[in-house]
């Protein structure tokens, strides 16, 4: 059961963001995943902590990418 509760919010997760939202997400869920296995056997609860802080991450370098540019140029 809890297999099937994991697979389906898997499923909803990737279904409900884009690419462009997954930026940093694969990476800190892999992590976390890891991480949360080792640390009692909560992989899932680690996958999902290790994607938004990933996903927090990648929004903060591309906000301080941002500041970074000459005024008047825009990040495409």
């Amino acid at each position: 059961m809890k297999t099937l509760i994991a697979l389906t919010a898997a499923a909803l997760m990737l279904a409900a963001s884009s690419a462009a939202d997954a930026k940093g997400c694969i990476k800190g869920a892999v992590v976390g995943g890891v991480a949360g296995h080792y640390a009692g056997h909560h992989g899932v609860l680690g996958a999902a902590a290790g994607c938004l802080y990933g996903r927090h991450h990648a929004n903060e370098q591309d906000r301080q990418r941002q500041s970074r540019l000459p005024a008047g140029q825009e990040r495409m």
